[in-house]
């Protein structure tokens, strides 16, 4: 039997592209304003801290800047993962949000590691720090921060790269409120030392989570399988199909967050028809594990694959 592989390409991704199409413009106008608070905001910091001489304010303030950069990115990135393909990007833009996420949780890693090392630092030469200027100025970003999380929160669900920018500023929030322990502490105790240990404490909580999130995303970049439908389950749904001899080849991978696709060859028992055993596999792929892509090329027992793996090549 002939391989059969464009078509069945081609049947798949019909699906696939009306299913999974992104909202025109959604939501930009809610990046843009949380943009422009996050701005603002790092150069009110930004100045209180150097007037104050806190470190946690300065901090929280090139943590915010962070914030805006990363809004920037999630922004440009929603915007290119809106094109259509085109012959230098087959697949589409869609990884580009991706990636966007990446750079983000990168980011917050290092952003992390410095105010990590400044807290050390800070803890063997504490400074002098205006309490009520900290108190002040962290309490304004704690309105700010919280503004800008319930503009992109609903965007985040559906989004690894909105998620991303999210993390910035629920980080930022709980910097503020730490930073308000901080600053109440100096005032009423003089407890210096609070402020390099509320540092280190915001790093650490920064550290933790981004470590948690930035996982998945290298997944998706590396083509890994998602966690459902888990690829062993798939396999032994489609072998046990009327009409399939085997399974191998089988490749299951994420596109983009939310858009799974599979590729595998699939050996046909003697005196099946090739066409209804393909079309009662894209039947089984659709309706049990949502899968709107696949690409399935068929091979009778004379002419299948040699000793070939069930996944991988």
């Amino acid at each position: 039997m002939p391989h059969d592989h464009g078509h069945d390409h081609d049947h798949g991704h019909q699906h696939h592209h009306h299913h999974h199409a992104l909202p025109e413009g959604g939501g930009d106008g809610r990046l843009w304003a949380a943009i422009g608070v996050n701005i603002v905001l790092t150069l009110v910091q930004i100045v209180a801290g150097i007037f104050s001489g806190s470190l946690a304010l300065i901090a929280d303030a090139i943590h915010n800047l962070s914030d805006a950069l990363s809004l920037v990115i999630a922004f440009a990135a929603r915007r290119i993962a809106r094109r259509p393909a085109d012959a230098a990007m087959t697949f589409g833009y869609g990884r580009a949000e991706v990636v966007a996420a990446l750079v983000n949780y990168v980011t917050l890693i290092v952003v992390a590691l410095y105010l990590a090392a400044e807290g050390v630092q800070r803890l063997f030469n504490p400074v002098e720090v205006e309490g009520w200027t900290v108190v002040i100025v962290a309490g304004v970003a704690l309105v700010i921060d919280t503004v800008t999380a319930l503009l992109v929160f609903s965007m985040s669900k559906d989004s690894v790269n909105i998620r991303a920018a999210f993390l910035h500023n629920v980080a930022d929030a709980l910097g503020s409120v730490a930073v308000i322990v901080a600053g109440v502490a100096i005032l009423v105790y003089d407890w210096r030392l609070v402020d390099p240990i509320v540092t280190l404490g915001i790093s650490a909580y920064i550290l933790w989570h981004a470590g948690v999130e930035i996982g998945p995303v290298i997944r998706i970049l590396m083509l890994g399988a998602p966690d459902e439908p888990g690829t062993q389950t798939v396999l032994d749904a489609m072998r046990a199909e009327e009409g399939v001899e085997d399974i191998h080849h089988l490749h299951l991978w994420r596109m983009q967050e939310r858009e799974t696709s599979l590729e595998a060859h699939v050996v046909i028992s003697a005196g099946a028809e090739g066409t209804v055993v393909r079309q009662r596999l894209k039947t089984l792929l659709h309706e049990k594990f949502d899968l709107h892509h696949s690409v399935l090329e068929l091979e009778d027992a004379g002419s299948a694959c040699q000793n070939a793996k069930a996944i991988g090549h």
